[in-house]
């Protein structure tokens, strides 16, 4: 679990950390490649990331993050079929709590990434694809990791909304969860639920 949540940190703050004028023709594989080199880089450089200043980072990532990563996506596919029934300010509560809890539930960890190094595998697509998958490796100490990316094509380039570690795709994790919390207490109280574990971390980390 301690290895899924420093990697899962690494690729929140990868995508926090890419240029926002980055080329729309950029390929998928090399979008992920630079953004993972430009996290290792920043992180191993700079001492207040990696003691977890949770505020540097929710800032970056405030600032950085939504032009690299479907945020809309992610949290409508992390709530799975209930999301059509929330009204668009429930959407609007739900995407806002679910990036706060990405970020403050792994920023911590970022203090993990010491010396480790990413490949990556050879992307197996079509050039008419709209959607793929770009498989990486983290590698360290002990066994490689499996590291992979789910992204989709947009007018805006290549965007992730979605991510695997070590075998476990995030939305998935998450839609198992947020459906039991709404078959309980409907969306306004995961919405609720979201802003109390938000609160509990502020708390935790301040």
């Amino acid at each position: 679990m301690k290895r899924r949540s420093w990697l899962s940190a690494l690729v929140i703050t990868a995508a926090a950390m890419s240029l926002p004028a980055m080329a729309q023709d950029e390929a998928p594989d090399a979008l992920v490649k630079r953004i993972s080199s430009d996290v290792l880089a920043s992180v191993k450089a700079d001492p207040a990331i990696q003691a977890g200043d949770v505020n540097r980072i929710v800032a970056l990532v405030d600032a950085k993050i939504l032009p690299s990563v479907n945020f809309n996506r992610m949290t409508s596919a992390a709530v799975g079929r209930f999301w059509r029934q929330a009204t668009p300010e429930q959407q609007k509560q739900l995407q806002d709590e679910f990036k706060i809890l990405l970020v403050r539930t792994y920023s911590g960890a970022l203090g993990e990434v010491k010396d480790q190094t990413v490949t990556f595998k050879p992307m197996r697509s079509k050039p008419e694809d709209t959607e793929v998958i770009v498989r990486s490796e983290v590698r360290g100490k002990g066994d490689p990791i499996q590291l992979d990316y789910r992204l989709e094509k947009t007018a805006g380039g290549w965007k992730i909304y979605d991510i695997n570690v070590l075998g476990v795709w995030l939305v998935e994790t998450y839609r198992t969860q947020f459906a039991q919390e709404i078959s309980a207490k409907g969306i306004d109280g995961l919405i609720a639920s979201l802003v109390q574990r938000n609160k509990s971390n502020v708390a935790k980390t301040s």
